[in-house]
């Protein structure tokens, strides 16, 4: 592999170029109009510019990219998260053209991308799986039955869904009937497919997800956990590894599942297995995610590994050189997602940055894609940088972490950081007492 094109923009690619130059290969940007003066566009050895800022004119314009890939010699593709990275299309037209794609196959991809499909194939594994339905919900007749008989709360999903699309909590029969539609509406908006089905509604949730690498030769092992409960709207905002919520033996059983679900699959790769866990520590798999995560980041400097590197490897056909023996954390990490948003409604805050001061130090981690005169666009994901700290134990991690925040300067744009040190300061929080609705309880009482 001489050449890797990046199919992806922001903070993202600038974390792949940063290992592709380490590992002295030359590396490709595709960038759309309106990023056309970013950092990712300028750090890349070359860079083709594929069409205006709609992401559906530019960034998931299969062909466009694909020309970009040959016109400019590349070897691979690199996805990213996000866009293109669990389009089991795209990684048959990579294959079509003769470019690897890095990343699972697209058969992989295509079966863990339909959760009904995945569902099924968790079941079979022996993997645990939240009661729901075993098919599609086509009526709402059928919706309002199955819902009775899995018994409520339950929770109404698209399919295809992702990032909480297509998602409703329902109590009762008047909920199903208020949100199905509505609920089918958005997934054929936002996914070109209507198809839904229904699990029972795990109250007080934790999210804990585990992290994979698995080569080509039949290994499979985990990089441990990570705890992703702190959310809003269903979108993570805050990460941290090792969870305060697990004992030993529940990570050990909830870990090694993770195991079980990429081993069933043929999964190659790093790869994702989120599950959500009631608060008497059971769990359940939720979702497989066939690319690198947001979070990812937090595994690394969890262990010291670099996630981007050993996709490379793998997918040249590497055998990973380390032993699930060898997998234990060196310390506590903590990730803080930086949105350009109103901290009150999380609405998203497009502008232009006038000042711009991050923090830095031993235990500081950044992975950003903006400067002074940056302009965050309307266009894309509002996340406009990760901070990430680590120490010895969680308190230092906490303190590092509102430290950091403290020092963090941003103008010209509104940003989360202000609901961020809510968290951080919270009592709860510190003491490691969370679930997914903590921080729409601390708002609600804080109005009541």
């Amino acid at each position: 592999m001489k050449k890797v094109l990046i199919a992806n923009r922001g903070e993202i690619a600038r974390r792949i170029i940063v290992t592709l130059n380490k590992m002295n290969i030359a590396t490709v940007a595709v960038y759309s109009e309106a990023d056309q003066s970013s950092l990712f566009v300028k750090e890349a050895d070359e860079a083709i510019l594929i069409g205006p800022p709609p992401v559906a004119q530019s960034y998931l314009n299969m062909e466009a990219i694909i020309a970009a890939c040959k016109e400019t010699g590349a070897d691979a593709i690199h996805p990213g998260y996000g866009l293109l990275s669990e389009n089991a299309r795209f990684a048959s037209r990579c294959a079509e053209e003769g470019i690897l794609f890095i990343g699972p196959s697209e058969e992989v991809i295509a079966q863990m991308g339909d959760k009904m499909i995945a569902r099924n194939v968790m079941q079979l594994a022996g993997v645990p799986i939240v009661p729901g339905t075993e098919g599609e919900i086509t009526t709402l007749d059928d919706a309002v039955e199955q819902a009775n008989r899995i018994g409520y709360p339950v929770m109404l999903k698209a399919s295809a869904g992702g990032g909480g699309i297509g998602m409703q909590v329902c109590h009762s029969d008047e909920d199903v009937l208020a949100a199905f539609q509505t609920a089918k509406g958005r997934a054929k908006a936002y996914f070109g497919n209507d198809s839904m089905f229904i699990e029972k509604y795990v109250e007080s949730p934790h999210h804990i997800e585990v992290q994979l690498l698995a080569d080509q030769h039949g290994t499979v092992i985990h990089l441990l956990e990570r705890d992703c409960s702190i959310q809003r709207r269903h979108q993570k905002v805050i990460e941290e590894s090792p969870s305060p919520f697990l004992d030993d033996t529940t990570r050990h059983h909830i870990c090694m599942a993770a195991v079980s679900a990429a081993k069933a699959v043929g999964y190659t790769g790093a790869g994702t297995v989120e599950f959500i866990m009631d608060k008497e520590r059971n769990f359940y798999f939720l979702e497989m995610n066939t690319r690198l995560q947001v979070e990812h980041g937090v595994t690394e400097e969890l262990i010291d590994v670099d996630l981007v590197e050993w996709q490379i490897r793998i997918a040249q056909g590497e055998k990973l050189r380390f032993v699930q023996q060898d997998i234990a954390p060196k310390r506590h990490v903590i990730e803080l997602r930086i949105y350009a948003e109103d901290p009150i409604t999380f609405f998203p805050s497009p502008g232009t940055i006038t000042v711009y001061e991050k923090p830095v130090g031993e235990g500081i981690r950044v992975d950003d894609a903006i400067h002074v005169g940056s302009s965050v666009s309307p266009y894309y994901d509002p996340m406009i940088a990760k901070l990430i700290v680590s120490r010895d134990s969680r308190e230092e991690a906490c303190g590092l972490a509102l430290q950091s925040l403290n020092a963090y300067q941003i103008e010209g744009i509104k940003t989360n950081i202000p609901a961020l040190k809510e968290v951080l300061s919270h009592p709860e929080f510190r003491q490691g007492v969370y679930d997914t609705h903590f921080i729409s309880s601390i708002r609600q009482s804080q109005r009541g």
